[in-house]
């Protein structure tokens, strides 16, 4: 017989929930760690899983993710933060500043997720990592974000792309 919590909340193990938690565990380290070529850490964690049966191979959507956020990393920055009520994007607990990191960057990117998908991953995420307080908060924050969304990906799409011609 299942436990009670276990009835409630199912444990998510979707291979794009796998792939985020990653994400954010990469971004977690790489703050930790000071580093800043997240490229570079990728080829590390990628390295290291091949040398290493007992290391799980990184995700193309994990690498997908990081990468994102790498490139996008100041504008990311900037619309979380523009977001934050009553917090500083430096006052947020880091697993919660690596989350929210993630599902902006997929919020505005990630064609083929939509945003409600997009928030209630971080969601989990938050519930699973993170503390009591941070589900709600970053359910309220992401919540404004995701508005935003279908303008911003309408936007890029509009955008011409850089053919040579």
């Amino acid at each position: 017989m299942p436990e009670q919590s276990d009835i409630r909340r199912p444990k998510k193990s979707g291979a794009r929930h796998r792939a985020r938690k990653r994400a954010v565990d990469l971004l977690f380290e790489a703050e930790a760690r000071g580093v800043t070529d997240l490229d570079g850490l990728l080829v590390e964690r990628r390295q290291l899983a091949a040398d290493d049966a007992s290391v799980a191979p990184v995700s193309e959507y994990t690498a997908t993710l990081v990468t994102g956020v790498g490139l996008d990393g100041a504008q990311v920055d900037s619309v979380i933060s523009s977001h934050l009520t009553g917090w500083t994007l430096t006052r947020l607990p880091a697993v919660d500043r690596a989350i929210l990191r993630i599902a902006v960057w997929e919020l505005f990117n990630a064609v083929d997720v939509p945003p409600a998908v997009v928030v209630d991953e971080a969601v989990e995420l938050a519930k699973e990592l993170s503390t009591d307080d941070s589900p709600t908060y970053l359910n309220g924050v992401l919540g404004k974000v995701a508005a935003l969304a279908p303008q911003v990906r309408a936007a890029a799409a509009a955008q011409p792309s850089d053919r040579s011609e």
